[in-house]
């Protein structure tokens, strides 16, 4: 099998060719990453001498690039995208070129050749659940209230309209939070992780309710395998974790985790259209697939907070950066 992974020098696709590469070590993978602020070949600095890896630099963008390189795998899975809503509010260009037409580029390549395509989504292209609604599943109707995940709703709408329309061969997953080694540290995880052991605060936006179902990253991993191998050509598969929790809650198991106090949290201003509740229903991929996480909330937090203990010069590399200066500068208000 040869694979072709987009966006594999982030932090769920590095998780996802470490995964392969040791589940099949006679398939042949390409990484495809243009290395923006997120895509970071230090993840993958354990695989990059295997003879079946390969990275290559470059953009999702650049059609005869990805054709090239198209007709020469049997499936496309893509993982690259602009994530992070923070910065879909301060600019949402960059999510407008990468996630909806670098998507299109990608399909034009694979109806060319015919290949096997996955897209790599989330549960923001859903919206915010209230309180006693029931969580999302493969019926839910979008409803994205930022431009991220307005952004991804569109690719994945030209995904599923390439597969009506073409007959592409396609699946999507759309994943709770993710969480778990090399993780960018702008996201909550490695963010507060980071922060802490810097002995600095953690900004917790508004009172800290907002409620997400969190994912350890080799289960998703996992989940995306078993869809690329099993799954219904067409399908929509939902994955969650059973990880279902506040941000304070998650923010008290740092402090605990860490032996800190309740003085490292500042309550900063609330983030323009936050969502206030996510949670994903799993059952369709438990049934027909037999997936289910591995990794329970307690062991995946200890974990997580281990690794980033454990690979100090690799936050503190990506840290020092000019974003993050201005992220905590700025944006936050700190």
């Amino acid at each position: 099998m040869r694979l072709l992974v987009c966006g594999g020098a982030g932090f769920i696709g590095s998780n996802f060719i470490r995964l392969m590469l040791a589940r099949y070590p006679d398939y042949k993978i390409i990484n495809l990453d243009l290395l923006t602020y997120a895509g970071n070949l230090a993840n993958l600095k354990d695989v990059e001498q295997r003879a079946n890896y390969k990275f290559l630099r470059g953009d999702i963008n650049d059609s005869k690039l990805v054709e090239s390189l198209v007709k020469d795998v049997d499936i496309i899975i893509n993982f690259a995208a602009e994530t992070h809503v923070d910065r879909s509010i301060m600019d949402s260009s960059a999510f407008l070129r990468t996630n909806v037409i670098g998507t299109q580029t990608l399909l034009e390549a694979a109806k060319k050749y015919n290949r096997r395509y996955h897209q790599v989504s989330t549960d923001e292209v859903f919206g915010s659940l209230g309180p006693n609604d029931p969580p999302f599943n493969e019926t839910t109707p979008y409803d994205p209230r930022s431009p991220y995940s307005a952004s991804k709703a569109a690719s994945d709408h030209l995904v599923r309209a390439y597969f009506h329309t073409y007959n592409l061969p396609i699946t999507i997953t759309n994943c709770s939070n993710n969480y778990g080694p090399y993780q960018f540290p702008e996201k909550l995880h490695g963010l507060f992780i980071t922060n802490l052991l810097e002995g600095k605060q953690v900004p917790v936006y508004g009172d800290g309710l907002q409620r997400r179902d969190w994912l350890y990253v080799e289960d998703h991993c996992e989940a995306i395998d078993l869809v690329i191998h099993q799954g219904k050509v067409g399908e929509t598969y939902c994955v969650g974790g059973e990880g279902d929790r506040t941000n304070m809650e998650i923010t008290n198991k740092f402090l605990e985790l860490l032996g800190l106090g309740e003085a490292m949290v500042a309550h900063v201003k609330d983030r323009p259209g936050h969502d206030r509740r996510y949670a994903i229903n799993s059952d369709k991929i438990r049934r027909e697939l037999g997936w289910a996480p591995r990794t329970s909330f307690e062991e995946g937090m200890k974990k997580t907070v281990e690794w980033y203990k454990a690979n100090v010069d690799w936050w503190k590399k990506i840290k020092s950066g000019e974003y993050l200066k201005y992220y905590e500068e700025q944006y936050i208000m700190r």
